[in-house]
């Protein structure tokens, strides 16, 4: 389709997400059409390995797949956009010329999605309960104090914090609390 279309011309084309980094690097193209499922080393490794090679080509994603769990990782990776296969034509064209322009390209389902993950805040990863033990930790209150202000005892505090320390992946109180501030767990009120 690109190749019979005036101002596009086709340099390559990969089977594999390692061909498809060999062959960016050799051939350095302006834009590249990337889908997220192919054998031999996936779409998102090759978009991670590009960038980290430093190739500046433009990766647009163009898939079958329209999840949360494809859209975030292939953007933070590095794609330039995101569109589906089932795209009009004219719309993949114009993505295609607004990736090389360096512009942001993703389908209008993609862009209402990343705009509402956003705008709401993502849960806390933690349990009622858990937030308490760390809200109590942060004000520098023993586990002997925390068990006897929420009436449990020191056991329980210690099964908290450890669940706390595992879902944060920390190891330590400071650390935990540090990352209950930067994730928004603490300080919410």
């Amino acid at each position: 389709m690109f190749e019979s279309t005036p101002g596009f011309t086709v340099l390559a084309e990969a089977s594999n997400g390692v061909e498809a980094v060999e062959l960016a690097a050799d051939l350095t193209p302006d834009v590249i059409l990337m889908d997220l499922r192919m054998p031999g080393g996936g779409g998102l490794d090759a978009i991670t390995e590009l960038t980290r090679r430093g190739i500046r080509s433009k990766v647009l994603v163009l898939t079958t797949w329209d999840t949360d769990t494809d859209t975030l990782p292939a953007i933070e990776a590095g794609a330039t956009g995101y569109l589906l296969k089932d795209a009009p034509q004219d719309e993949l064209f114009n993505a295609v010329r607004q990736a090389a322009a360096g512009r942001t390209v993703l389908s209008p389902a993609v862009a209402s999605r990343l705009v509402s993950a956003v705008r709401s805040p993502a849960p806390s990863p933690l349990a009622a309960r858990e937030r308490q033990v760390l809200e109590l930790v942060a004000k520098g209150t023993s586990n002997r104090d925390i068990a006897r202000e929420l009436f449990i005892s020191e056991a329980t505090v210690k099964t908290h914090l450890s669940h706390v320390f595992t879902k944060l992946g920390v190891t330590d109180r400071a650390a935990a609390v540090a990352k209950g501030y930067e994730q928004g767990i603490l300080g919410r009120d």
